[in-house]
């Protein structure tokens, strides 16, 4: 014997259904909404951010510095750089940077060679977390004027640097042409002799 139900209460239990699941549809689509609306989307240049930059290759001893670190060499200030991209081109400046020099980052990691000869075969790379590099001589930091003014920094008017330039970066402020060398997201600094 088969029960049947009256149309009637088909209509109304397929009304039901239909009704329930437009619901949950509604509060699944506000709950999306209101997630997207509470995480606001991320900078990508945040991913680029970095807290410290290892020192490495032909050194003695491998640093890893943050910030706190950095704050304890020698302090620099450099007023104002013009910053000139690759193809001559002005783009604006930098002003109120505090780092500390790249040689005296290099002198604490003790480059190491099998004779001083071997020092002048040496490159310094600097990389930042995007993968762009500048690279220097190891005369250029060490045996001329440049290394004067290779700074690795990380305060802009006394503040934090902000997202676009990481925690940490680094500019040779005398180049003629001061982009190429300059490195936002600084890393990494490895040591490497180029030639045997």
């Amino acid at each position: 014997m088969s029960i049947s139900m009256p149309t009637t209460c088909l209509h109304a239990s397929n009304r039901f259904a239909r009704a329930r699941a437009g619901l949950s549809f509604l509060i699944l689509g506000l709950l999306a909404a209101s997630l997207a609306v509470a995480s606001p989307a991320m900078d990508p240049q945040m991913s680029y951010i970095s807290d410290s930059v290892a020192v490495t290759g032909a050194v003695e001893n491998p640093l890893t510095l943050s910030v706190t670190d950095l704050e304890r060499f020698p302090p620099q200030q450099i007023g104002e750089v013009e910053m000139i991209c690759d193809t001559g081109v002005n783009i604006g400046k930098k002003e109120n940077l505090r780092g500390v020099l790249l040689r005296d980052i290099l002198e604490q990691a003790k480059l190491k060679a099998l004779t001083p000869r071997d020092f002048r075969k040496m490159a310094v790379i600097a990389k930042a977390t995007d993968g762009y590099v500048a690279v220097f001589s190891w005369g250029e930091i060490f045996d001329s004027e440049v290394g004067d003014h290779v700074i690795v920094y990380f305060r802009k008017d006394g503040a934090p640097l902000g997202v676009e330039e990481g925690q940490i970066a680094l500019i040779s402020t005398t180049d003629k042409r001061t982009g190429p060398r300059h490195v936002r997201w600084l890393n990494a600094i490895e040591v490497r002799q180029l030639v045997k």
